[in-house]
């Protein structure tokens, strides 16, 4: 997908192969793309290219599972008005930026299509491994509907967002993304900060309508990512059978029970508030949005700490809309605040890996895909490794140098 799988060999490096606090001392061999070990490396491929990374630490290829290829710019019917041609075209660009801030899988929960995937698959663009759901769902009026309440339009294009009423609606609506080869669903299940007529809190989609999406779903053999802030919102998303909570800024305790009794993860979302508050204002953002921002600006972090003392799997993801897509790593800054280093790589790499169901993602081990990131030092010594948008980090996809 993208680049053409290779074999590299990284020597003398200190290795965090997604999940242990023990980092391991040695070589990292990829042959044709994927991770092998030694005795299989070499028997298999000594021509290897070689990367001395005397001092170095490799980590897995990183995973941002809330992103939005499509998300070009912050006005919803601005993005629903322009060509699809003109909308790929800057997805494109988006996606091999984040390849190489060392993003090499992203989940895209709201966009995407058969026809970029199938450009990433063919190398026509650079780009991380490329997991889409399609236009997510949004009731009339929802978090989903980009027109203003004071004003008549009609939005015909569905590039991100669809409205979707009634229960045979939704159903028909599911299956046709599971038909143009989406990963998952995403919804719509309360108001959100740049939609402009709905309250944040507010429940969205009768449960019967939820229900529906996520029995489609769960027969296809997938699952259902709510965008969901308020404890009551996330209740209803859960309860009717949602897998995976964005954003849960408002998530109270008893909630964040209620989550892992029901083995829902949740994909905080903590650069895109940071980002909007400082940058809102000179993009343009509307005022309603912007109150809105500040509504779930300082309570992110306190639901991640909820959902990880309630043993809820907590994963990680941006949602940085146009020109916010550069403050992408900052997003490890603000987890890495929360739960540390470790957790937050973990969040980043086997989590999210878990939560796409790929068992060859998110980890360093013989089978995985050969997707990491090499260190120019140690980021459990010196954090802001990961953050630091510079060229003190090597990103290698399937086993090729980026």
């Amino acid at each position: 997908m993208g680049l053409q799988p290779a074999s590299l060999t990284i020597t003398n490096t200190r290795i965090f192969d997604g999940s242990s606090a023990e980092l391991t001392e040695g070589d990292l061999h990829i042959v044709d793309g994927v991770i092998v070990g030694p005795e299989t490396r070499d028997s298999a491929d000594r021509s290897a290219t070689t990367i001395d990374a005397r001092g170095g630490t490799v980590v897995p290829g990183l995973i941002d599972a809330h992103c939005h290829a499509y998300g070009i710019g912050l006005d919803m019917v601005g993005i629903e008005s322009s060509p699809l041609s003109y909308v790929a075209l800057k997805a494109a660009r988006r996606l091999n930026n984040a390849l190489r801030r060392g993003f090499t899988t992203v989940r895209d929960v709201a966009g995407g299509d058969h026809g970029l995937a199938r450009a990433i698959d063919e190398g026509l663009t650079a780009a991380p491994r490329y997991f889409y759901t399609g236009p997510a769902l949004s009731q009339t009026g929802g978090h989903g509907d980009p027109r203003p309440g004071d004003h008549d339009l009609c939005v015909g294009h569905t590039h991100m967002t669809e409205v979707v009423d009634g229960v045979d609606a939704v159903r028909t609506a599911v299956r046709d993304r599971f038909r143009r080869g989406a990963h998952a669903i995403k919804i719509m299940t309360s108001g959100g900060v740049v939609s402009l007529t709905d309250p944040i809190r507010r429940p969205q989609y009768s449960p019967e309508e939820v229900r529906a999406i996520t029995d489609e779903a769960a027969r296809r053999g997938s699952y259902v990512a709510a965008h969901a802030y308020s404890p009551e919102a996330i209740e209803h998303a859960v309860t009717n059978g949602v897998r995976s909570i964005e954003h849960g800024n408002l998530l109270d305790g008893a909630t964040a029970q209620l989550m892992a009794d029901h083995d829902a993860f949740l994909v905080p979302t903590l650069a895109a508030y940071d980002a909007l508050d400082r940058r809102g204002d000179a993009l343009g953002l509307n005022p309603i949005s912007q109150a809105k921002n500040r509504e779930v600006l300082d309570s992110g972090k306190r639901a991640i700490e909820l959902a990880a003392a309630a043993g809820v799997r907590v994963g990680f993801g941006t949602d940085l809309m146009g020109d916010l897509e550069d403050d992408q790593l900052i997003g490890l800054r603000l987890q890495v605040e929360v739960l540390g280093v470790l957790g937050a790589l973990r969040s980043a790499t086997s989590v999210n890996a878990q939560l796409l169901g790929r068992d060859d993602l998110g980890r360093i081990g013989a089978g995985a895909a050969g997707d990491v990131v090499l260190y120019d030092g140690d980021p459990f010594d010196d954090p802001s490794l990961l953050w630091t948008d510079g060229g003190r980090r090597t990103v290698v996809r399937a086993g090729a140098v980026v």
